[in-house]
């Protein structure tokens, strides 16, 4: 279930479904018991619950919800406003079969709760919450009592992930078919707490009719496409991934590069240096070799050789005229580029001519800018989400934009976007992100397309981050990557 669904996607699947003859009723029954399974599953013991029910179908779901959790000895206390006859078909016939007593919302129904359901609104939410709801919903996060949110927590917007007004936060959230972007997109996946995906008769069949384009960022959207070595392959057919040093007293970043691409898998890595930094990064060298570079002939000088088939500029690089033209000469050369730091921020005058070399070629692209350097290359970047944003960049560059972050964004310019949720604070270290460009690099120079090798680069980084916890620094990354390919191939043999 990689596919995420923005509101209006999951609003066809759910309109196809109905057309192909599956009530609506049926959905919204197979929906509230999934909430009422999650319930009772987490709180067996619990004996008071409050049910929040809004004017729409997710208000129908949490009557459905309701019903069931009376059934099953609860004392349910449902608030609703309004008359329940006036909502949508489907949730007015789910609210008329619901027989214990509704009252209108208030925090009263909260008094003593020891579970709150939120069925107030779901992922299509428009507007901002407030006044009174916005009042219940903060006494709701106050309260003490843990919360289930229906689909997402009321106020997340579940295309974007954006916080409207205010916004429950939520133990565990129940949602349907697929997940949606706002579960893992900041800052709705901070209210969201654990999320459940319940089949509710949707068959996936309908996914080719609604074509989704972003997906979870998850080994099951790249693991197929992996560059696992084969006993008849050698290392030169494993790729030659060439990084750029910058000088003598900035040298480090390429090296944790590649270092990076090495873990990675590529077969042979070289450190293309400065003549002033030739003697620190050889010392530093073991497996990685070292050869001099001096300037944008010296990288088209080591690109003639067609073996290097993917190059990474930017990290510790410095920014200027010098790093453009390197840069460019790059692009006009044949290798898969990553770029990164200084290499982005050099165009952030004169985009359009990156832009135009990018676009001129044929091997990808890759640029794995943070917010600042995002912003700097791309400025005020049209779109509502994250995922929006780096989608139009990728589509203007002509290359995967990796947006780092806590929830970071992978975006080809075919359209294709992926949200990583691997990542963790331990991350905030120093050359962390030097790594991640190596891995990628590494991933290219096996082969990967540039979406992919990215995805799986974000994923591994992430994973590796997360296996070596605390204390945590760059040097650590690449020498941790043996476990997480050892969990990939033990995951690939078993599936």
């Amino acid at each position: 279930m990689l596919e995420l669904l923005t509101a209006e996607e999951m609003g066809r699947a759910d309109r196809l479904t109905i057309e192909s003859g599956v009530p609506g009723a049926m959905l919204m029954e197979n929906a509230g018991l999934g909430v009422a399974d999650e319930i009772s599953a987490r709180f067996p013991d619990a004996s008071t619950v409050a049910v929040l029910c809004g004017p729409g179908n997710n208000g129908g779901d949490g009557f459905v919800a309701a019903r069931h959790l009376l059934e099953r000895g609860y004392r349910v206390r449902l608030g609703f406003d309004g008359d329940p006859a006036k909502l949508p078909a489907d949730a007015a016939h789910m609210a008329g079969r619901f027989k214990g007593a509704v009252g209108p919302l208030g925090t009263d129904l909260l008094a003593d709760a020891e579970v709150i359901v939120d069925g107030l609104f779901g992922a299509g939410l428009a507007r901002p919450i407030e006044g009174r709801l916005a009042a219940l919903i903060e006494e709701a996060n106050e309260c003490g009592a843990p919360i289930v949110a229906i689909d997402v927590p009321s106020g997340i917007d579940g295309t974007t992930g954006a916080v409207r007004g205010t916004a429950m936060r939520a133990v565990a959230t129940v949602t349907f078919f697929r997940r949606k972007p706002g579960h893992l997109l900041l800052p709705g996946r901070l209210c969201c707490g654990a999320v459940r995906v319940v089949d509710i008769g949707i068959p996936a069949s309908v996914l080719e009719t609604v074509k989704p384009n972003t997906f979870a960022n998850e080994p099951g959207l790249w693991l197929a496409e992996f560059p696992w070595p084969t006993e008849e392959g050698h290392k030169y057919l494993r790729g030659h991934a060439l990084v750029a040093s910058g000088p003598m007293e900035s040298t480090g970043a390429a090296r944790l590069a590649a270092r990076g691409a090495l873990r990675a898998g590529a077969g042979l890595v070289t450190v293309a240096s400065p003549r002033d930094a030739l003697a620190v990064n050889a010392a530093q060298l073991t497996a990685i070799m070292v050869r001099e570079a001096d300037g944008p002939q010296g990288i088209a000088a080591l690109l003639a050789d067609p073996r290097k088939n993917a190059f990474l500029i930017g990290p510790g690089h410095g920014v200027g005229e010098e790093t453009k033209a390197m840069v460019l000469a790059a692009l006009k050369a044949g290798p898969a580029v990553v770029l990164d730091a200084d290499a982005l921020t050099s165009f952030a005058d004169d985009k359009e001519t990156l832009f135009n070399a990018i676009h001129a070629r044929e091997a990808p692209v890759v640029m794995t800018p943070h917010e600042g350097e995002f912003a700097r290359l791309f400025g005020d970047v049209a779109g509502k989400s994250k995922v929006e944003k780096s989608r139009t960049a990728a589509s203007q560059a002509g290359a995967t934009v990796v947006l780092k972050g806590a929830d970071t964004v992978i975006a080809a310019p075919s359209g294709e976007a992926a949200i990583d949720a691997n990542g963790t604070p331990w991350l905030a270290t120093a050359g962390s992100g030097d790594v991640l460009g190596g891995m990628v690099l590494g991933l290219l120079a096996q082969g990967m397309t540039g979406f992919l090798a990215a995805s799986a680069a974000v994923w591994m980084h992430g994973q590796a981050a997360k296996i070596f916890g605390p204390g945590l620094i760059a040097e650590d990354l690449p020498e941790t990557l043996p476990q997480v390919l050892r969990g990939l191939e033990s995951g690939r043999a078993q599936g």
